[in-house]
């Protein structure tokens, strides 16, 4: 992707976060050693679910098996919304054709019914993680486009089947605009090229006849402008708001809102662009929220090799979630993976890390606290937006 290659924001969010118009001190990082990790649990005033709760806006995670089983503490005690980080996705539910393992997808469910958590599913329709017998069987010519059709039919009927009424929001389809200017519809997808772009639309037909009560969402990065453009930011607007007017069930966008300190970020564009979806009465919400920066290759701490990013890091945190606050569409602000002892980041963009609110050692970073100071100014007076539903 083309991103801008500037680091702008690490010393103006040392000292003042602003977004819509609200001016929040951020608390020094002495501050942060002196008081240390708030007390977990979902009975914790503090808890950034408990904190979130206060205006309606559940706080989330991407949680993996690790999370769940040996961090369980803080998974179940900071987030009041969960996304299984790998669970449901297709390779993992339907390994060999016609043979599931529900393992990994039944585990999440069961924490977040355990932990009084709504549980966002990701993701039904994307080119990536898909099974190997179906990836194979296309190229080989054994599965046809018509029997392509036909097997994701089935896959999202047994997996919303098993899950009715489980799940609050559902990822239909994911990543499938380009990110060119202009951008649109990605030509080269591989749902694209076997099946057809109708097979989009299709998905999410058959998401809400499976399970009508679940909401659904179209899913993608750098559509909020996150890019320095909106030229994808506009094409999903315009392709969303064309398939609702022709019928077909899209409740929402998510953006994913992953960032990089090393590239300039607008939180104004951000919460314009939030605005934009708003409109039309889509539903928002940050699905995949990081900030990732450069870290010392030799270091299991993924120190930054800029001090600055330390402090550009918690300021975009910041003003992502202080743009969801100001737009009440926005039903949910999830970050993808908690502690950076488990984060995607370094195995993707090598020399990167420092990405979540948490550290290698699960102890809150000054993220974390950034984030729990604008929820609790939050309460004292920022926009109202509608309760989730009850988990």
């Amino acid at each position: 992707m083309e991103r801008r290659s500037v680091l702008t924001m690490g010393a103006i969010g040392a000292a003042t976060i602003l977004a819509g118009g609200v001016a929040t001190a951020t608390p020094a990082f002495a501050d942060t050693a002196k008081r240390g990790p708030r007390p977990v649990g979902s009975s914790d005033p503090q808890s950034l679910r408990a904190l979130g709760t206060l205006i309606n806006l559940p706080i989330g995670s991407a949680l993996t098996p690790q999370d769940i089983t040996q961090w369980a503490s803080i998974s179940g005690g900071q987030f009041s919304v969960v996304t299984g980080a790998n669970a449901m996705k297709w390779e993992t539910v339907e390994p060999a054709r016609g043979t599931y393992d529900w393992t990994d997808a039944d585990q999440l469910v069961a924490f977040a019914k355990a932990n009084h958590q709504l549980v966002r599913g990701h993701t039904l329709l994307w080119h990536n993680q898909l099974p190997a017998w179906l990836t194979a069987g296309v190229a080989a010519g054994t599965i046809t486009k018509t029997q392509l059709w036909g097997l994701l039919e089935k896959h999202i009927f047994t997996e919303l089947g098993r899950y009715r009424g489980k799940i609050w929001q559902w990822d239909v389809a994911n990543e499938f605009f380009t990110d060119a200017n202009p951008s649109g519809v990605n030509p080269n997808d591989w749902w694209v090229v076997n099946a057809g772009e109708g097979i989009i639309a299709q998905a999410f037909k058959w998401a809400h006849q499976a399970d009508p009560g679940a909401l659904l969402f179209y899913n993608d990065y750098n559509v909020t402008g996150e890019d320095g453009t909106n030229a994808k930011h506009d094409a999903v607007f315009d392709w969303v708001k064309k398939q609702r007017d022709a019928g077909v069930p899209i409740h929402g966008v998510g953006t994913q809102a992953h960032l990089d300190t090393q590239y300039g970020f607008d939180p104004q564009r951000f919460q314009q662009d939030l605005e934009h979806y708003a409109s039309i009465g889509l539903k928002i919400a940050i699905t995949e929220a990081d900030v990732r920066t450069f870290v010392e290759t030799t270091d299991s701490n993924q120190t930054p090799t800029d001090s600055l990013a330390q402090f550009a890091q918690p300021f975009e945190y910041s003003a992502m979630l202080q743009a969801a606050i100001s737009v009440p569409e926005v039903i949910s602000f999830t970050v993808w993976g908690w502690t950076d002892a488990d984060s995607w980041v370094p195995g993707t963009f090598p020399g990167e890390g420092y990405a979540c609110i948490y550290d290698v050692n699960q102890q809150p970073k000054q993220a974390y606290f950034t984030l729990q100071k604008d929820l609790e100014l939050a309460a004292q007076g920022g926009p109202r937006r509608a309760a989730p539903p009850r988990a």
